[in-house]
């Protein structure tokens, strides 16, 4: 029996390489609304986050985020990605 490939993705702040189960993805539609992209699959720009308070801090005093999807942040959004991160 084959192992299944587990796909990776490199968290924006950290720069660590994670398996996606291990990461949260912010999406900037077309529209230009930035979401958490809970399944993965919305169309448009995206970074990965890993699922860690200390990382949403680092995001909150830099402008990584808003740079890699090159757009402004609200702070509601990061209360967003605060609760998405607790559960």
């Amino acid at each position: 029996m084959k192992n299944r490939k587990i796909p990776l993705r490199t968290c924006v702040i950290t720069k660590e390489k994670l398996p996606k189960k291990e990461l949260l993805r912010i999406v900037r539609t077309p529209e230009g609304e930035v979401v958490v992209d809970e399944t993965g699959k919305i169309n448009g720009r995206g970074a990965y986050i890993k699922k860690d308070i200390s990382v949403l801090d680092k995001i909150k005093n830099s402008n990584i985020l808003e740079n890699r999807l090159e757009c402004s942040i609200d702070e509601s959004l990061y209360e967003e990605i605060k609760k998405v991160i607790e559960k």
